[in-house]
């Protein structure tokens, strides 16, 4: 029968490095945010208040997955709950078990979650990418053990999945969309000479890791340029509350071999900007930005028509746009992908019980209006 290891020290999951990256390296669609280098990175920051709860599922003395968890306070209208769920803080798109025994880990986790000391009101699993990894794991996993849970569609992420050249995606794009790019080709050549960097080291194991402060430092400076630099979610690369995290998070995927940096520059200039993550060329984007004096020119589309061309060229296999901006984002991608949670609310929590009924009413009266 499966063993579980929980631990609660940040610091003693440093013991586990190998282990971590070995079961990374044989998990179904892996992503950065599922290293042990991203964990430290977002807990040194982010930390503060939750409770780690990082699950080590063992059979026959062997480690077959990790279900890295936490516990948060989130606000709610009923006032703060404590929510277990998993380190993701909505940065990336998706998250689940790492390892190449889901089914297993997920069990072994949750059995554990059942039998163990309750310090939560809400297990909410999150960002489960149901239809391509998860195929209903953690949903049976939950009601095996007696967990009911209620899944709910999370968000929706807009994904290009990159053809083998640049002419066959722009065959799958709108005829009007095509001539855009084009007149705005031409616009920028006249402007004058566009070039298109891209920086991605292989890690700290090929004695390639160097963060490369001048192109973060450029990417800040044009997302604090941007439009969006004023934005209340805290996220953006010159936010003053996410900068210090970003910096460590830059470092760790340097070192990880993770890092992807793009930058479009009109006679040496930097104008754009596209700060990612990536693993075995499925990236991740995380922000993208351009310099609004150049706005004219449309950089952002410059950018991205580079980015996918050399995408193609390097055989990266896909490109995570993200959440936000969808009507920006539906017009280059091949497809949405929806992301879910299972909630499960603690019988004998008030707080939780309270938010089960509002969330079924608030349900039951989105359905009708639908109706």
């Amino acid at each position: 029968m499966a063993e579980v290891l929980e631990i609660n020290d940040i610091e003693e999951l440093e013991s586990h490095r190998l282990c971590w990256a070995a079961l990374l390296n044989e998990t179904l669609q892996a992503s950065f945010f599922q290293s042990l280098d991203w964990l430290q990175a977002y807990w040194r920051h982010f930390g503060h208040g939750q409770h780690l709860r990082a699950l080590v599922v063992f059979n026959g003395g062997r480690p077959i997955g990790i279900l890295p968890l936490a516990v948060r306070q989130e606000r709610t209208r009923i006032g703060r709950t404590a929510v277990l769920t998993y380190p993701l803080h909505d940065w990336g798109s998706f998250y689940g078990p790492i390892g190449p025994n889901p089914t297993a880990t997920l069990l072994a986790a949750v059995r554990h979650i059942r039998k163990t000391e309750r310090d939560w009101d809400l297990f909410d699993p999150r960002w489960v990418n149901a239809i391509e990894c998860d195929r209903g794991r953690t949903e049976t996993a939950m009601q095996a053990v007696g967990l009911q849970p209620r899944k709910q569609h999370w968000n929706t992420t807009w994904i290009i999945d990159f053809a083998d050249t640049w002419q066959i995606y722009l065959q799958g794009r709108k005829a009007k969309f095509r001539e855009n790019i084009r007149r705005t080709e031409r616009r920028a050549a006249v402007a004058g000479e566009v070039t298109f960097e891209r920086y991605r080291p292989l890690g700290v194991s090929c004695g390639d890791a160097n963060p490369r402060w001048d192109l973060f430092s450029q990417c800040v400076d044009l997302a604090a340029r941007s439009g969006r630099s004023d934005t209340t979610t805290g996220k953006t690369l010159s936010h003053e509350s996410a900068r210090a995290f970003l910096r460590d998070a830059n470092v760790a995927a340097a070192n990880r071999g993770a890092l992807d940096v793009c930058l479009l520059k009109l006679d040496g200039r930097p104008i754009a900007y596209a700060y990612n993550y990536q693993l075995d060329g499925r990236i991740e984007g995380l922000r993208m930005g351009y310099h609004p004096a150049f706005a004219a020119i449309g950089p952002g589309t410059l950018l991205m028509s580079h980015m996918i061309r050399d995408s193609v060229e390097r055989q990266d296999t896909s490109l995570d746009l993200g959440v936000d901006h969808a009507q920006i984002k539906r017009r280059w991608a091949t497809r949405g992908l929806g992301s879910y949670r299972y909630t499960h609310y603690a019988p004998t929590s008030p707080k939780a019980q309270i938010l089960r009924a509002k969330h079924w009413w608030d349900a039951r009266r989105r359905t009708g209006a639908n109706e």
